[in-house]
Protein backbone atom coordinates (compact mmCIF):
# COMPACT_ATOMS: atom_id res chain seq x y z
CA UNK A 1 0.00 0.00 0.00
CA UNK A 2 1.29 3.62 -1.22
CA UNK A 3 -0.05 6.46 -0.71
CA UNK A 4 0.71 8.94 -3.35
CA UNK A 5 -0.30 12.78 -4.57
CA UNK A 6 -1.46 14.23 -7.99
CA UNK A 7 -3.12 17.36 -9.43
CA UNK A 8 -6.74 16.49 -10.16
CA UNK A 9 -6.12 17.81 -13.99
CA UNK A 10 -3.85 14.47 -14.31
CA UNK A 11 -4.96 11.26 -15.14
CA UNK A 12 -6.13 9.53 -12.68
CA UNK A 13 -5.39 6.40 -10.76
CA UNK A 14 -7.72 3.83 -9.32
CA UNK A 15 -8.36 4.60 -5.92
CA UNK A 16 -7.90 8.78 -5.86
CA UNK A 17 -9.95 10.60 -3.96
CA UNK A 18 -10.22 14.57 -4.31
CA UNK A 19 -9.29 16.00 -0.79
CA UNK A 20 -9.97 19.75 -1.36
CA UNK A 21 -13.18 21.47 -0.13
CA UNK A 22 -13.92 23.33 -3.09
CA UNK A 23 -14.81 21.72 -6.25
CA UNK A 24 -12.10 22.47 -8.90
CA UNK A 25 -12.86 24.86 -12.10
CA UNK A 26 -13.47 23.91 -15.33
CA UNK A 27 -14.50 20.36 -13.89
CA UNK A 28 -17.31 18.42 -14.56
CA UNK A 29 -19.38 17.24 -11.85
CA UNK A 30 -19.03 13.42 -13.38
CA UNK A 31 -15.56 13.75 -14.49
CA UNK A 32 -13.35 10.77 -13.87
CA UNK A 33 -10.28 12.59 -12.85
CA UNK A 34 -12.00 13.56 -9.23
CA UNK A 35 -12.23 9.62 -8.36
CA UNK A 36 -14.19 10.09 -4.65
CA UNK A 37 -14.61 13.37 -3.35
CA UNK A 38 -13.97 13.37 0.40
CA UNK A 39 -14.38 17.26 0.94
CA UNK A 40 -14.79 16.88 5.08
CA UNK A 41 -10.86 15.88 5.38
CA UNK A 42 -9.69 19.39 3.88
CA UNK A 43 -9.09 21.93 5.96
CA UNK A 44 -11.85 24.55 7.71
CA UNK A 45 -12.82 27.21 5.69
CA UNK A 46 -11.43 29.72 8.43
CA UNK A 47 -7.80 28.17 7.95
CA UNK A 48 -8.13 28.04 4.23
CA UNK A 49 -9.04 31.30 3.86
CA UNK A 50 -5.90 32.38 6.85
CA UNK A 51 -3.19 30.33 4.82
CA UNK A 52 -4.55 32.09 1.69
CA UNK A 53 -3.83 35.26 3.01
CA UNK A 54 -0.44 34.19 5.08
CA UNK A 55 1.24 31.51 1.90
CA UNK A 56 4.92 32.18 3.69
CA UNK A 57 3.70 30.70 6.85
CA UNK A 58 3.47 26.95 5.68
CA UNK A 59 4.94 25.29 9.15
CA UNK A 60 1.87 27.35 10.97
CA UNK A 61 -0.99 26.44 8.58
CA UNK A 62 0.37 22.60 8.83
CA UNK A 63 -0.13 22.81 12.57
CA UNK A 64 -3.17 24.43 12.57
CA UNK A 65 -4.61 22.08 10.55
CA UNK A 66 -3.37 19.05 12.21
CA UNK A 67 -4.93 20.01 15.27
CA UNK A 68 -7.99 20.22 13.50
CA UNK A 69 -7.80 16.69 11.69
CA UNK A 70 -6.70 15.47 15.62
CA UNK A 71 -9.92 16.81 17.01
CA UNK A 72 -13.05 14.67 17.14
CA UNK A 73 -15.91 15.42 13.93
CA UNK A 74 -16.35 15.42 10.22
CA UNK A 75 -12.81 16.38 9.66
CA UNK A 76 -11.15 13.23 12.31
CA UNK A 77 -14.18 10.48 11.07
CA UNK A 78 -12.99 11.58 7.45
CA UNK A 79 -9.14 10.95 8.05
CA UNK A 80 -10.38 7.82 9.39
CA UNK A 81 -12.12 6.90 5.91
CA UNK A 82 -8.87 7.40 4.25
CA UNK A 83 -6.84 5.31 7.04
CA UNK A 84 -9.65 2.21 5.92
CA UNK A 85 -8.94 3.32 1.95
CA UNK A 86 -5.11 3.14 2.51
CA UNK A 87 -4.98 0.03 4.69
CA UNK A 88 -7.03 -1.48 1.60
CA UNK A 89 -4.38 -0.55 -1.12
CA UNK A 90 -2.71 2.12 -2.84
CA UNK A 91 -4.63 6.26 -2.31
CA UNK A 92 -3.71 8.42 -4.29
CA UNK A 93 -4.93 11.80 -2.92
CA UNK A 94 -5.83 14.67 -5.31
CA UNK A 95 -5.88 18.33 -5.52
CA UNK A 96 -6.65 21.17 -7.34
CA UNK A 97 -4.09 23.48 -5.59
CA UNK A 98 -1.00 24.39 -8.25
CA UNK A 99 1.88 23.44 -5.97
CA UNK A 100 0.42 20.13 -3.93
CA UNK A 101 3.38 20.13 -2.10
CA UNK A 102 2.69 23.52 -0.13
CA UNK A 103 -0.99 22.42 0.12
CA UNK A 104 -2.86 20.84 2.58
CA UNK A 105 -2.35 16.74 1.35
CA UNK A 106 1.36 16.46 2.90
CA UNK A 107 -0.06 17.36 6.33
CA UNK A 108 -2.92 14.52 5.54
CA UNK A 109 -0.29 12.34 4.27
CA UNK A 110 1.81 13.18 7.55
CA UNK A 111 -1.33 11.70 9.67
CA UNK A 112 -2.33 8.46 7.49
CA UNK A 113 1.34 8.08 8.30
CA UNK A 114 1.12 8.39 12.06
CA UNK A 115 -2.04 5.72 11.53
CA UNK A 116 0.63 3.20 9.79
CA UNK A 117 -0.41 4.25 6.33
CA UNK A 118 2.66 4.90 3.85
Amino acid sequence: MTVSIARVYDAPDDHRVFVDRLWPRGVHKDDPRIGRWLKEVAPSNDLRKWYHAHPDEYDAFSARYRAELDEPGPQADALAELVRLGTDGDLELATATKDPSTSHVPTIVAALADHGVR
